[in-house]
């Protein structure tokens, strides 16, 4: 559950055009039926005219269209300005233990803080810190460092405190936190909105959006199927997606090539498995889906596994269609499926030079409920 700031702050941070509230909040404006970031510098419209949403998902599903001068579809290339000297001090030292006469000696308002964690990680300052202490302390004790450097070196008071918190992290005790592994989970931003990420030591083994209502689910899945528990951080898997979701929306990347671990029945397996071996630019309906697998008749067991999928875009579920080429379903919103099938056919796309703009924002409108 996303969460939205005041009526009376979301309304002088638009009026301001304050961009520390881009990604917390946008605004869409009844009159013109088009919505906004928050420091979008078209004319303020009445707050009367105004109507709030949380994600870019909801204001397109409500009916309202891209505004073309602030881009809101696109996702922002930094934090904005105000969490900044929170996340440099956090990276500086992972291990300090967070209290809000802390934050707010930084200028950051601690609710503030919360929210936008919540939105842009999916879990609280306080959680995403205690999340950086275990991992870093985990790549301590895999270096071979003491234990007691350990403790002392990342925030924890005591050894009981730390054995409670590791074990109840990592499922063991700190003494065998050499065998512990974990998932990395990070945050990776699109023209489509940012996306979720997760990687074994082995590969990938999570791509979601955000908003998507099937998020938390996802990762609770992924945290009892793999076996491990979710650390925020990052990895070589995870860098090298990032390098090729860059390269794919671009439209130089065709095929990816991080490995990829996705746990699951032998029926989930096989369907997946032949999502990857739909072409690029290509579709297929369920019903051929199925048949291609050996079990006619199975298409709507086949839509189940597809929607089960936990990695967009490199396991291709956006390129399954109903067999009368209709878009189906997609749980990313069928604004996005469309856009990503537009870019694979060679569509025009909004985020793409010299791309017709317009016709792509009509596109994602035209996909709303």
């Amino acid at each position: 559950m996303h969460e939205l700031p005041p009526v009376a702050e979301m309304e002088r941070a638009y009026r301001e055009s304050d961009a520390s509230y881009d990604g917390i909040f946008f605004l869409a404006v009844k009159t013109t039926g088009i919505f906004c970031r928050p420091s979008c510098q078209a004319r303020k419209p009445f707050p009367a005219n105004v109507e709030y949403f949380p994600t870019v998902r909801e204001a397109l599903f409500s009916g309202y269209r891209p505004c073309k001068r602030c881009r809101p579809v696109e996702a922002a290339d930094a934090p904005p300005g105000w969490v900044r000297p929170v996340l440099d001090r956090l990276e500086q030292d992972p291990s300090v233990r967070w209290r809000d006469a802390q934050i707010r000696a930084l200028g950051v308002d601690p609710a503030r803080l919360r929210r936008y964690f919540i939105k842009r990680y999916g879990m609280t300052f306080q959680a995403y810190c205690r999340g950086r202490r275990l991992g870093r302390s985990l790549e301590a004790i895999r270096e071979g460092r003491r234990l007691d450097d350990v403790i002392l070196g990342h925030g924890y008071e005591s050894h009981s405190g730390f054995r409670e918190a590791f074990g109840r992290f990592f499922g063991r005790p700190p003494g065998k936190g050499a065998e512990a592994r974990c998932v990395r989970v990070t945050w990776l931003e699109s023209p489509l909105g940012p996306l979720v990420a997760g990687a074994t030591e082995e590969g990938v083994c999570l791509l979601e959006f955000t908003d998507r209502r099937m998020l938390e689910t996802q990762l609770e899945t992924v945290r009892r199927r793999v076996g491990e528990p979710i650390v925020p951080g990052t990895n070589g898997h995870l860098e090298r997606l990032g390098e090729e979701l860059s390269g794919y929306f671009a439209g130089k990347v065709r095929k990816f090539g991080v490995p990829l671990v996705c746990p699951g029945s032998a029926f989930q397996r096989r369907v997946w498995e032949a999502l990857l071996a739909i072409p690029y630019g290509e579709t297929r309906s369920y019903g051929s889906l199925a048949e291609a697998l050996g079990a006619a008749g199975a298409a709507r067991a086949v839509g189940h596994a597809n929607g089960l999928n936990r990695i967009g875009i490199l396991i291709p579920c956006h390129r399954v269609v109903n067999a009368s080429g209709d878009l189906g379903g997609y749980g990313g919103g069928l604004w996005r499926k469309r856009l990503l099938l537009d870019l694979e056919q060679g569509r025009p796309v909004p985020w793409r030079e010299g791309a017709a703009e317009a016709a792509g924002q009509e596109r994602a409108a035209e996909t709303s409920p």
